[in-house]
């Protein structure tokens, strides 16, 4: 399967499994979404189950919460990530805290599902990386696949959750890995082990980060698309690094990323969004704050700059192979 057949079938299982559990949105009905991430689900679950939307996200967001307050588990979709803004103050206002607030009578289950990030010439209004607003809100989880198998597997983790769930499609590699050569042939899934994905019911545990490569001598952190693309870099530069991907940014798998920084004594952190107040500078604060005494160089960031994202420049933006070699280098020569 490719992401968004992944994803496809992750819905698929588990509106089968509960009647509870909907799917709402624009396009998402009979058109099946603008990927298609949604088609053939209201031909099979009727509409009262997959139905579209007004172009309203405060509205659609606002309207998830009330169901999922009732006992229905809504998977609401957002577009494109760079429209989730109007749904600003139902996701952290009302969804995020509504728990706490109750002081557990009522829970927002709602998973909202967003392709993000950039790399397909979206421009500014296509592009955006938005995944560290939401780090910051206490009460949701963000959660960042990288493969069709993981995706399928967290997406269900996500909509069985009883907390609000952010999960962000790298739109990217909906397709195919991409090694960050925008010039090259693209890839498919069909070429990769990750793009074996059973079509039965299996989850993936959220707050557990995924080691794609082992390594010695640099700790690299990564989601989304970044993994790949630092794996790419990794394999030209024949460095031994390892890769973890976070797969969940809240909850975080620290533990993993502690123990691996302790063992290589390096680390650096990529992402394509913006680098100030980015997801990263938690990661970097985190790692000093607990390993400290076993790093042997600066920890590095290699991530998108602080502008809008440019749509002529997309690959100078973009972190691809060789803003994370320079990185690479410098870290392994500090």
């Amino acid at each position: 399967m490719n992401m968004i057949q992944a994803i496809n079938s992750a819905m698929e299982v588990v509106m089968a499994r509960d009647p509870n559990v909907i799917v709402m949105g624009e396009d998402v009905g009979y058109f099946g979404g603008v990927f298609r991430a949604t088609a053939g689900l209201q031909e099979k679950f009727g509409k009262t189950r997959v139905f579209d939307t007004p172009i309203t996200e405060c509205g659609i967001i606002g309207v998830a919460v009330g169901m999922g307050a009732y006992g229905l588990r809504p998977v609401p979709e957002i577009q494109f990530a760079d429209y989730i803004y109007p749904a600003l103050d139902q996701l952290v206002s009302e969804a995020a805290r509504l728990r706490y607030r109750s002081d557990g009578e009522f829970t927002a289950p709602i998973t909202v599902r967003s392709p993000f990030g950039g790399g397909i010439f979206g421009g500014q209004t296509h592009s955006q990386s938005p995944e560290g607003i939401f780090t910051h809100v206490s009460g949701i989880k963000t959660v960042i696949p990288s493969t069709p198998y993981d995706a399928k597997g967290l997406l269900i983790a996500a909509i069985e959750d009883n907390d609000p769930t952010l999960f962000f499609e790298p739109k990217r590699i909906y397709n195919g890995p991409f090694d960050g050569h925008w010039d090259r042939p693209s890839q498919n899934w069909s070429k990769h082990p990750a793009g074996e994905v059973p079509t039965g019911y299996y989850k993936i545990e959220l707050g557990k980060a995924n080691i794609v490569r082992a390594g010695d001598a640099l700790t690299i952190l990564a989601y989304g698309t970044m993994v790949h693309v630092c794996m790419a870099v990794v394999t030209d530069a024949g460095v031994d690094a390892e890769i973890i991907d976070l797969r969940t940014l809240v909850p975080l798998d620290i533990e993993t990323i502690e123990a691996s920084v302790k063992k290589t004594g390096r680390c650096m952190i990529v992402h394509e969004a913006t680098r100030t107040g980015g997801f990263g500078a938690e990661l970097s604060a985190l790692v000093q704050e607990r390993c400290f005494y076993h790093l042997e160089a600066p920890i590095e960031r290699v991530t998108g700059f602080d502008t809008p994202y440019p749509h002529s420049l997309e690959w100078a933006y973009f972190p691809g192979p060789v803003r994370i070699g320079e990185a690479l280098k410098k870290v392994m020569r500090d």
